[in-house]
């Protein structure tokens, strides 16, 4: 039932505002103007035909070719003379993203669902239905872009993943790499996770056998009121050393899901498990490594990771996204991390370790986070020019209000991840932490442009593992977003920009 609600409700909203957008914003906007002619290309048959302003492959373009089949049948039925090509409009085309928004809240209904069995429908229905209105997430649901089908593909993935089918898995990972070639930073860590569960039930099935094992020795063996026998000591001996194997305490707490507190025996013990099962990891994971050498391949061959305005999105060293990131995710998340609660916690945490090593490691963070932004701020030509986007009002009104207002802002960079740190720490394995930072620093660093897009895969990942339990933060951050999007869309509709040309100059104004 619950599963059905979510549907409902994210088709209410979907529908009304996407008939809304159709009707107001005509023609292509912003990155539009690039992808719906390649599409309407696509829906001609001219496959030999690419825009090479655009970075993105061409998974979207062939996903939105399948729907409007799908489609066409019934625009036939209703306009006999409507040839094929005519049916990819700018509005078919965008209600694309509006069909795959819905199955992306099913993914996140099923992810939860897996990965909080104690959850009611209601609970899950409430975290799913607020999550489909992440505001990154939900404006772009009535545009023609990427991100949609990119979120909706990592998604179905991981979901297959935790389902333990990890072929279907990969040939989604692959669709979603098609769509944006970031995306294999996240197949790899969908893969990487599948590996832990993966050790994580061989060495539950070790366990399982070892009590099973113990119990039949007491049931053949029984111990006599003289003594214990020596065949039964034999027995003992080999079964202790069975558990000495597979039942270590660091394997314990992994079962259990609690971060052990020696991170580097956690690490030793899963490297030992991967050499153990190294065979049986390879059967079960090859294809996503067929995965990493297609698209090692498709890198040598093109030359750069984009496919596009190669000059405009060339690799850099961008260790600042990683500050904004964090600040960003956190904000979205207010109710949970900026709470009197969570800093005192916070502050707990720090006082009980070892004060010394405590403060060494803050100041570490604060000097990494002060480098970050002194050397490794860059400043794309399209986030300064281009007034359209929030980011442009971000860095001129905030970051560049004065010069030490990007150093003023590290503290809080500096907060925000370790409160997400402690957020995950309280439900995730340690090395699962360790992953995923390394996962979200790969998609995030390599980037030139601060565009908050880009922040939504990591988001999701980061709240659909965090384990907030209080409906209360849901729906404060539920009212959180509806009010951006309430905004956003206001300013999208009824506030348009114009171009104009001045003294040479082109900008957009309101």
């Amino acid at each position: 039932m619950g599963k059905i609600a979510v549907a409902v409700i994210v088709s209410s909203w979907v529908v009304g505002v996407s008939i809304l957008v159709n009707r107001i914003v005509t023609e292509p906007y912003m990155d539009e103007i690039f992808h719906i002619p390649q599409a309407q290309q696509y829906c001609k048959g001219n496959f030999r035909s690419w825009d090479p302003m655009i970075t993105t492959p061409p998974g979207l373009y062939i996903v939105s070719l399948a729907y409007v089949a799908s489609l066409f049948p019934g625009i036939f039925s209703m306009k006999a003379d409507v040839p094929f090509s005519d049916a990819c409009s700018s509005s078919i085309l965008r209600s694309s993203n509006g069909v795959l928004a819905v199955f992306c809240s099913m993914m996140v209904y099923n992810i939860l669902t897996h990965l909080r069995p104690s959850l009611t429908d209601r609970k899950v229905t409430l975290r799913t239905v607020v999550l489909a209105l992440y505001p990154l997430h939900w404006f772009f649901t009535f545009l023609y872009y990427t991100d949609v089908a990119s979120l909706t593909a990592v998604l179905a993935s991981y979901l297959m993943s935790l389902k333990k089918k990890y072929f279907f898995s990969s040939l989604v990972g692959a669709l979603a790499v098609l769509i944006r070639q970031t995306n294999i930073i996240w197949v790899l860590f969908i893969a990487c996770t599948g590996v832990l569960d993966y050790i994580l039930d061989q060495q539950k099935d070790s366990a399982d056998l070892t009590n099973s094992s113990q119990s039949q020795g007491k049931d053949a063996f029984p111990v006599s009121s003289q003594g214990v026998g020596t065949r039964s000591n034999l027995r003992k001996r080999r079964i202790h050393n069975q558990a000495a194997t597979f039942s270590s305490p660091i394997h314990q707490k992994i079962a259990s899901s609690v971060p052990s507190s020696d991170f580097s025996h956690e690490v030793r013990e899963i490297i030992s498990r991967l050499w153990q099962f190294k065979w049986e990891i390879i059967a079960s994971f090859w294809p996503y490594l067929v995965i990493m050498a297609a698209f090692i391949t498709f890198v040598f061959w093109n030359g750069s990771i984009v496919l596009g305005a190669k000059e405009a999105h060339t690799v850099s060293p961008h260790f600042a996204q990683l500050m904004y990131f964090s600040l960003i995710s956190v904000l979205f998340v207010t109710p949970v991390h900026f709470t009197i609660g969570q800093a005192a916690a916070l502050a707990r945490s720090f006082w009980k370790k070892n004060k010394l090593v405590s403060f060494f490691q803050l100041c570490t963070a604060l000097a990494v986070g002060f480098l970050s932004v002194h050397f490794f701020s860059i400043a794309h030509p399209y986030l300064v020019s281009d007034n359209r986007h929030y980011t442009f009002y971000l860095w001129r009104k905030v970051i560049k209000f004065h010069w030490s207002m990007k150093y003023l802002l590290v503290p809080l960079y500096v907060y925000s991840w370790i409160s997400i740190f402690n957020i995950l720490a309280k439900s995730q394995r340690k090395t699962w932490v360790l992953v995923y930072f390394l996962a979200t620093t790969a998609t995030l660093i390599p980037a030139p442009l601060i565009e908050f897009r880009y922040y939504t895969i990591p988001f999701f990942f980061l709240i659909l593992h965090s384990h907030v339990d209080d409906d209360r933060s849901w729906l404060l951050m539920g009212i959180l977003y509806v009010a951006i999007n309430i905004f956003t869309i206001y300013m999208f509709l009824f506030r348009p920009f114009s171009w104009v040309h001045e003294t040479g100059v082109q900008r957009f104004i309101w």
